[in-house]
C-alpha cells in the first residue's frame, strides 16, 4: 500500500486543511401556508357532503308508508324503462 499516493490525493483535494466558517444569522422568516378561497370552499363543500346522509329519508319513509297502506304503485312500463336503462338497451 502507498501512503505517499494518499497524501498527493489529499494535497490535490486539500482535505488536510481546516476551513473556516462563517456565522450566520438566525433566519426570522417562517414558512407560510395560504390556502386560496376556492381550496377554501372546496374544503367546505366537501365536508358538507361527507356529513350529508347518503339516504333521502323523507323519501323513503313516504314510500314504505305507501307500501304498507297499499296505496304504492308502480307502472309496469316505467319499471320497464328503468331496468333497460340499467342495462344501458335504451339509448
Amino acid at each position: 500500500m502507498r501512503i505517499d499516493a494518499y497524501n498527493q490525493v489529499a494535497q490535490i483535494y486539500k482535505t488536510n486543511t481546516r476551513m473556516k466558517t462563517q456565522k450566520t444569522e438566525k433566519a426570522s422568516m417562517r414558512d407560510k401556508v395560504e390556502i386560496s378561497d376556492f381550496g377554501k370552499v372546496y374544503q367546505t363543500t366537501k365536508k358538507a357532503v361527507n356529513e350529508a346522509s347518503d339516504v333521502r329519508e323523507d323519501k323513503v319513509a313516504d314510500i314504505k308508508s305507501r307500501i304498507d297502506n297499499g296505496s304504492y304503485e308502480v307502472s309496469n312500463e316505467d319499471f320497464a324503462n328503468k331496468l333497460l336503462e340499467s342495462y344501458g338497451a335504451l339509448y
